[in-house]
Parts: C-alpha cells; sequence; structure tokens
C-alpha cells in the first residue's frame, strides 16, 4: 500500500500552486499518493488569527517576486492574477465535487483553476468564468456547478477547514507526512526527506 500525503491548499493561495506544480510529479516517482484536501485559507486565518502576506505591500511584492523566479527556475508559468484576491469558496467546493468523479477529472479541475488562477489571469471568482474553463477542458462542468449548492459538498469543504485548524494548520500550502506537519512550498525538499524517511 502507498503511503499518503495530506496536501490542504486554497486555490488563493499562490505558493499552492507552486506546490501543486512541482509535488506531485515527486511523490508519484516515489510510489506515493497525495491526499487533496481543499480549505478555506481565510477561515483558517480567521480561526488562528493570521493573515496573508499580501497584506503588508512590500512582503508581498517580494512574494510575488520570489514566486516569479520560482516557477522560472522549474519551467512553469507564473502570473500575477489581477484579481487578486480571488474569491474562491466555489472553485473549492467544486474541487470537493470534481473528486466525486474519480483522480483523473479532479487533476484536471485543479490543473484548470490552479493554471486559471496563476498562470492565465481568468477570474476563477467569477461563476461564468469557471463554467467556461470547464466546458473548454471537457469537464462535467453542469454537474459540477450543481453539486457545489449541495450541503454535503459545502459540509465537507467546511470540515476540511476546521480539521486543518485542529492539525495545526495556520496558512498555505500546508502538508502532513507520517503525522508531521510542513508549511510552504519551499519546504517540498523536507516533505519528500519525511516521505522516505520510513516508505
Amino acid at each position: 500500500m502507498s503511503k499518503t500525503i495530506d496536501f490542504y491548499y486554497d486555490f488563493v493561495s499562490s505558493a499552492s500552486y507552486i506546490a501543486y506544480k512541482r509535488l506531485p510529479e515527486m511523490i508519484e516517482k516515489a510510489g506515493g499518493k497525495i491526499n487533496w484536501k481543499p480549505m478555506v485559507l481565510g477561515g483558517v486565518f480567521k480561526a488562528v488569527g493570521n493573515s496573508g502576506p499580501a497584506n503588508i505591500p512590500a512582503k508581498g511584492k517580494w512574494m510575488f517576486d520570489d514566486m516569479m523566479r520560482i516557477s522560472g527556475k522549474h519551467g512553469f508559468k507564473f502570473s500575477v492574477n489581477p484579481k487578486f484576491p480571488l474569491n474562491t469558496i466555489m472553485v473549492l467546493r467544486g474541487a470537493v465535487a470534481a473528486e466525486k468523479f474519480g483522480d483523473d477529472v479532479l487533476k484536471k479541475y485543479m490543473d484548470v483553476m490552479f493554471d486559471g488562477a496563476w498562470a492565465n489571469d481568468d477570474d476563477i471568482s467569477d461563476p461564468a468564468v469557471v463554467m467556461e474553463l470547464m466546458d473548454k477542458a471537457g469537464l462535467p462542468a453542469q454537474e459540477i456547478a450543481n453539486m457545489v449548492q449541495d450541503q454535503a459538498i459545502k459540509d465537507e469543504l467546511r470540515a476540511n477547514t476546521e480539521e486543518a485548524v485542529e492539525r495545526g494548520a495556520f496558512g498555505a500550502p500546508t502538508f502532513f507526512v507520517n503525522g508531521e506537519m510542513h508549511w510552504g512550498q519551499d519546504r517540498i525538499d523536507d516533505v519528500m526527506e519525511a516521505f522516505h524517511k520510513e516508505s
């Protein structure tokens, strides 16, 4: 049985995007599996008294410049979305819904939403834009759109967010490997080291 890593994320988080672009291939090559955990980052911030780094202008500028450097180093596109900060609650519920269709649909959905937010300047806060992106990607757009209104989907996203806080998360991305927490896209090497420790 392959080892599973819990990966808590929000599409509004540029650091989650960077981690999403790098970690899955590394885990797959190592024979592991990622348990995707969409969470509402704003809810986490509120629960723990934290706030986003972009709320401090100098820190926000440095962070986005750093993301640009990292993405260039690893060969994928990064763009600061002009609509930032994005309201991602609906697309996070969509991720919960997409998972019900299987891993392939979830991966395609996450590709579309992360790339939309951080590579293509798409306003994923806008339901019409989200529908168009899903349609173009060949996703079951209407089914997912219907499911995001289901109370069970809303409850699952809320539970993920509460669970993240209970486990000690205070930002995104947050990873758990062998019960050990790691935070930030710049800790991927530590995540892999922890993964191999008891593989």
